[in-house]
């Protein structure tokens, strides 16, 4: 069947196929030694685990929750090198299945070069997506030139290893600091998590990490986030956070129930924190919304509950808590930013971070 498909790939355009390994000598290193660095997973240091929840986690958590906080949404590889190439060898968790995402997006890796504020997109893995376990070349012949590389790890499927092949006596150096060990965290839904950009890279969250330049830790839970205190507990316990985004208004099944879990989430994140900056954003627009009123209705009457709870806030003294108005992010083309109508494309994304960024500078930088 594999051959069949191949075969079908190359008599209509040969760069469909999937990717092929490299030829030559390779090098294969795993990013868990120095002086790689693994970015975006809020308990790395201690666990050394491709995983958005702590391992502690498991019990106290939703299943779904503990079983989605497996997929390396917002996870990055960073490191510097002077290798001519570059390529990945992948072991998933599981494999492509999505119907409405691409598998580059579900399962693949995609690959930046450059400094913060100037990366640019190289290329993204190739694979057969019937498969949980691919080698992928992302670039060959270039120059020995020294460069930073940040590699995008997959947005909707989980990692059990990932290995890079180097050329054999390229050197391998720390990659850039960032401005501060401050992490931004973003805690939300499906779209917070990335369904569904084509590729890992035009994750909003992942678009930000480089233009802005400090760690983003990505907690969105498909259809799982939906503000639950036991969550909320394990989230506050990130060490060193810049910032919370709260953005899981469009899980929530009914307005009642998120007035009882909004306010609770905030408390149990400023019991820990005091002082750090708390974004509370309503939901990007739905495309469906002309046609199903009770979308709009249930929409404005949760931003004007996210309103008031933070007006009510500010009022008792919490000066570091903000009402953003998401509604707006995706812009008068909002019918045209999504897959579905309510999960956004590469387009949705872009406007996304466009958005966020202004916002994100006057809070952190």
């Amino acid at each position: 069947m594999q051959n069949r498909y191949e075969k079908l790939l190359a008599e209509c355009d040969p760069n469909l196929k999937p990717g092929r390994k490299v030829e030559g000598t390779l090098k294969w290193h795993s990013p868990l030694d120095q002086p790689f660095h693994i970015a975006g997973f809020g308990w790395f240091a201690g666990e050394r685990k491709y995983r958005r929840l702590p391992t502690l986690a498991e019990g106290m958590v939703p299943e779904a929750v503990d079983r989605l906080a497996n997929h390396t949404a917002g996870g990055q590889v960073r490191f510097r090198t002077d290798s001519t190439s570059l390529s990945v060898r992948v072991k998933l968790k599981g494999k492509a299945h999505l119907p409405h995402m691409a598998p580059t997006g579900q399962c693949g890796v995609d690959c930046y070069v450059g400094d913060f504020g100037a990366l640019k997109f190289v290329s993204t893995t190739k694979f057969d997506f019937t498969l949980d376990e691919y080698e992928s070349s992302l670039f060959a012949g270039w120059s020995n030139e020294t460069r930073s590389i940040v590699l995008n790890l997959p947005l909707y499927q989980g990692i059990e290893e990932i290995w890079i092949g180097l050329d054999e006596y390229a050197s391998v150096m720390s990659p850039p600091a960032y401005a501060c060990n401050k992490k931004v965290v973003f805690y939300g839904t499906s779209v917070t998590q990335g369904g569904c950009a084509s590729r890992p890279g035009m994750l909003h969250t992942n678009i930000l990490s480089r233009r802005i330049p400090l760690e983003f830790v990505n907690l969105g839970f498909s259809g799982s986030g939906r503000g639950e205190a036991e969550v909320a507990q394990v989230v506050s316990r990130i060490e060193d956070p810049a910032c919370f985004i709260l953005d899981y208004e469009g899980n929530c099944k009914s307005t009642e129930l998120f007035a009882q879990t909004l306010p609770e989430f905030i408390r149990i994140c400023r019991s820990r924190h005091p002082d750090t900056p708390i974004l509370v954003p309503s939901r990007i627009r739905y495309a469906r919304e002309s046609e199903h009123a009770w979308l709009y209705e249930a929409r404005t009457e949760r931003k004007e509950l996210q309103q008031d709870v933070v007006h009510h806030l500010r009022a008792q003294g919490d000066h570091s808590i903000y009402f953003f108005d998401g509604s707006e992010l995706l812009g008068e083309d909002y019918r045209e930013c999504t897959v579905d109508g309510s999960h956004p494309t590469d387009l949705g994304y872009i406007h996304m971070a466009n958005g966020y960024e202004p916002v994100l500078r006057a809070l952190l930088l």
